[in-house]
């Protein structure tokens, strides 16, 4: 084949990509335009140039979107993956890399049941983490000094507010006013919460309450109260706070995370501030009842002060007859001490005539003592010669002869008493093998009945002693 043939002749037009490319965007925008198109937010990823990708699906088909920077502060809703919604744009191309996607400017829920699947979701999230717990509810203060209000400055909220609080009891109101719906205006309210919370600031009032209020409306207009912002700045609002969003049958998350939950605004500011005339009622009743037990307090205390009375003896009656006796007793001694010395002095003298003459006395016992000398010599005396006759009697006995005699007598008598000592000594008995038991104490010991387990004993041999420990009987020993 000749490769320098030129090419064949075709009827089919030829187009540069970029005119392909073209022609199907024009052909898209022009054929579709603005549209509206209903699915979920999936694949959502926000820039930091602040535009928004994602993409819309259904159990057919997924499509391509964004969300350009300019667009997203009018959108109407925060997108979320997994949320239905309905997004309002227009259809166009890329061409550079062959696809389709549309231009988002507006949001909106896809009905009422994406937005009650979406708040339920959000519900039980913050649920979970403990925001609706009873423990973190605060006590509403009897009378606050300033009421603070979070609302919209228009409106028939405010006026049911002021009026009631004026007719209640009238307090300082402080206002904060802010959009209750479209778009911001949870972030205006979430930042109205954490601003009433940071007060006192260049002198304008800490409140002691907070109530967040708006009048009724539909799903879609009570949305900013169920916003994650405006749920976790109540939650962190250290200040009592009462909500009142809607009319008696509507409910928002904001109900659950704050601290009293009123069903209209009017009621909101009947829970923050008591009815003076009420109050008045109630603080007479309180009076009159304190005043009462006080009354009846003080007669118990009269009367149990007068039975105590009636049983205290009559003291000026006591003192009369203690001053009496101690007359009487002042008289009875001053006579008796007079009476006392006379019958001492009277026994002294009876004392005196019993007391023999001490001369006849010692004369007395001179002769007594004369005659037991007499007496003495005469004993002496007569001893004297009796121990003179017997030493004369002793004396033919006291020759040599006779004490070698007596000697030799006396020394036969004790070598004679000696053997037979000798013959009858224990010693004798332990030489030919036998023992002597005796226990730690130095007692002999003569039954084995006696001797317990352990007890420590001494041996005596002939030639010594042996210390032992008894180990148990064994019985007699045989014959």
């Amino acid at each position: 084949m000749d490769e320098t043939a030129p090419p064949t002749k075709s009827n089919i037009p030829e187009y540069s990509v970029s005119e392909v490319s073209g022609a199907i965007k024009r052909t898209l925008e022009g054929a579709f335009g603005r549209i509206r198109v209903r699915g979920e937010i999936t694949e959502l990823k926000a820039y930091a140039s602040g535009h928004i990708y994602l993409s819309l699906k259904d159990e057919g088909g997924k499509l391509r979107a964004v969300i350009w920077k300019s667009a997203v502060g009018r959108l109407g809703l925060k997108p979320e993956n997994g949320v239905e919604v309905i997004a309002t744009g227009k259809i166009s191309s890329y061409g550079d890399r062959s696809e389709y996607q549309l231009m988002i400017d507006r949001l909106d829920y896809a009905g009422a049941g994406a937005l009650l699947a979406r708040i339920e979701m959000l519900r039980q999230r913050l649920a979970a983490e403990g925001l609706f717990e009873a423990t973190r509810k605060k006590a509403i203060p009897l009378l606050p000094q300033v009421v603070g209000v979070i609302t919209s400055p228009s409106g028939a909220v405010l006026h049911d507010i002021k009026t009631t609080i004026s007719r209640r009891f009238p307090r300082r109101i402080l206002l904060w006013p802010v959009p209750v719906q479209g778009e911001g205006a949870a972030e205006r309210i979430a930042a109205a919460i954490a601003g009433m919370d940071r007060l006192p600031a260049h002198g304008i009032p800490r409140p002691d309450v907070l109530i967040v209020a708006r009048g009724g409306g539909s799903l879609e207009d009570l949305m900013a109260f169920n916003e994650e912002v405006v749920l976790r700045a109540a939650a962190a609002c250290r200040l009592p706070l009462i909500s009142a969003v809607g009319h008696e049958t509507d409910t928002t998350l904001i109900d659950y995370v704050s601290d009293r939950r009123a069903p209209t605004p009017t009621a909101a500011a009947e829970m923050a501030v008591p009815a003076r005339t009420e109050l008045l009622a109630d603080m007479a009743q309180k009076a009159a009842r304190l005043i009462g037990g006080l009354d009846r307090a003080l007669q118990g205390v009269r009367r149990r002060l007068e039975a105590a009375g009636a049983r205290v003896p009559d003291l000026p009656a006591i003192l009369g007859t203690a001053r009496m006796r101690l007359d009487d007793r002042t008289q009875r001694l001053t006579l008796a001490l007079p009476n006392l010395l006379a019958a001492r002095a009277g026994a002294l003298v009876r004392v005196e005539r019993h007391i023999p003459d001490p001369g006849a006395l010692i004369a007395a016992r001179r002769g007594a003592l004369s005659l037991v000398g007499l007496r003495l010599l005469a004993g002496l005396r007569g001893a004297v010669q009796r121990r003179r006759d017997a030493a004369n009697r002793v004396a033919p006995r006291l020759s040599p002869a006779g004490i070698h005699r007596k000697l030799g007598e006396q020394s036969g008598r004790l070598q004679v008493l000696s053997a037979r000592l000798e013959s009858a000594s224990y010693a004798r008995v332990l030489a030919r093998g036998f023992v002597l038991v005796r226990d730690v104490a130095g007692h002999p010991v003569t039954q084995a009945a006696t001797v317990t387990p352990g007890a420590r004993l001494k041996l005596v041999f002939g030639d010594g002693e042996v210390s032992v420990a008894a180990e148990g009987r064994q019985g007699k020993l045989p014959l």
